[in-house]
């Protein structure tokens, strides 16, 4: 319950950030073109504070947090008096009603420059990008990679972690190769090309080095215990710190991952552990716990296995000056945005299934995840859902910022607005492909909760 709530809160908090900086653009650019704004709105449906500006303006948030608007002044709309007809939306020039609307997007991008520079210049704990093992059976096992060795480098951009090894990876989907380069132990450097041609991005939970077989490197866990939980079933058949794990019921195991799924197959079950204690091997009756998630039953122990130190050398804190924070923080949003643009080309032509689409669910575990993680990845996932935002914004579906910059370049090129009926219909056609969308977002966040 208190990580619902946590994340609840978390998403609430950044679509509160989004919101506000996305209206505020729209706002801030619409008052420099003098027009009379009527509302500022935070949320939608009933108010839950309002306040009238001095300025005239009603600012207030709703009860639904999941957007927001700004209401302008507009004949259209509104009965507007003849001193007020200069201070309308629609009296301005086709220049300024596109720089009001694409004011709103153009905020989420600069919001994200200014997040990413706050994170770069508190510094973001990082390790390299080194391979740990190859997936056998994968795409990347075909080139015959070799292991440990650091990815440097992909189509010949630098990679410096993970998350940027993930990002070179999403925009190469739908090439038919992509170039990996990578330093070995012996800092040699090599290129290998996978041949991704056949490669559908189908499973919105893996990184998509993962789905290539990637396997980043971990370090050692042995079957040493090092923690034993009270009132566990390993407390109560007086396991202790030290033991070693041989053997599952007459079974050898040799690797913690092996142990942990013949525990989990053995729900309320009395099993024989062979363990090696101070240099002798016993055996211990234990009679295993039962839980239940998504309605089936796990077993479990209550231990912890043994894990070896990070090494050093692999961790490194990606950290700036205040200028070169800046200039990092305005490269990082621009991969992003042209990121975004590539993969909203992918979801149409198929080549990223629809199924990777994500609702406000997923959204909500993201933010409570990154939240409790630390301030840095906080700010990181900020950026990532404020160009997110700002880019589909762009799109030029009625009811979004985009379509209404498509009528203005349609009435640019006409030479006069497009017909209210025809924006009626299009509004409506528009809000319906938005509702399906969503809808197919929520749906996938539904499936992904249940499995």
């Amino acid at each position: 319950m208190g990580s619902i709530i946590w994340s609840l809160g978390a998403f609430v908090l950044t679509l509160g950030i989004l919101v506000t900086f996305h209206e505020f653009g729209h706002f801030w650019v619409a008052r420099r073109c003098g027009v009379k704004v009527l509302t500022f709105s935070v949320g939608f449906g009933k108010p839950i504070w309002q306040r009238q500006g001095r300025d005239g303006t009603l600012y207030q948030v709703g009860i639904i947090p999941l957007g927001g608007y700004v209401r302008m002044l507009d004949e259209r709309v509104d009965e507007v008096s003849a001193e007020d007809r200069q201070v309308t939306f629609n009296s301005k020039t086709l220049w300024q009603r596109a720089a009001i609307i694409a004011a709103g997007p153009a905020a989420n991008f600069v919001l994200a420059i200014a997040v990413l520079w706050l994170m770069f210049v508190i510094g973001v704990p990082s390790v390299k990008p080194v391979i740990g093992k190859v997936q056998a059976n994968s795409i990347a096992a075909e080139t015959g990679i070799s292991t440990p060795a650091e990815i440097i480098a992909i189509d010949g951009s630098e990679t410096a972690d993970w998350q940027q090894v993930n990002l070179r990876f999403a925009a190469a989907l739908g090439n038919d190769v992509v170039a990996v380069t990578t330093l070995d132990e012996r800092n040699r450097e090599r290129t290998y090309e996978l041949n991704i041609s056949q490669w559908r991005l189908q499973d919105n939970q893996q990184p998509t080095y993962v789905a290539l077989g990637l396997q980043p490197f971990r370090p050692e866990v042995s079957l040493v215990l090092s923690y034993i939980a009270a009132d566990s079933p390993a407390a109560q058949a007086n396991l202790q710190v030290g033991d070693k794990i041989i053997a599952f019921d007459g079974t050898p195991v040799t690797e913690w991952p092996q142990t942990r799924d013949l525990i989990m197959q053995a729900a309320g079950q009395q099993v024989l552990l062979t363990l090696e204690r101070n240099g002798q091997v016993i055996e211990q009756a234990v009679q295993l716990g039962r839980r239940e998630a998504n309605g089936q039953h796990y077993g479990f122990l209550g231990v912890e296995p043994t894990v070896a130190a990070y090494p050093e050398e692999y961790r490194f804190t990606q950290q700036y000056g205040v200028i070169d924070g800046f200039l990092q923080g305005a490269e990082r949003t621009w991969e992003l945005m042209a990121l975004s643009v590539k993969m909203i080309g992918k979801l149409l032509v198929g080549t990223v299934s629809v199924s990777n689409l994500s609702g406000p669910v997923a959204i909500a575990e993201g933010a409570g995840a990154t939240a409790s993680y630390g301030l840095v990845y906080f700010l990181g996932f900020l950026a990532l859902i404020s160009v997110n935002l700002g880019i589909i914004n762009l799109v030029p579906l009625p009811v979004l910022d985009g379509g209404h910059l498509a009528f203005l370049a349609i009435e640019g090129v006409r030479g006069k607005p497009v017909s209210e009926r025809v924006q009626e219909v299009c509004y409506r056609i528009g809000g319906i492909l938005i509702f399906a969308l969503m809808a197919i977002a929520i749906s996938n966040d539904i499936l992904r909760l249940s499995q």
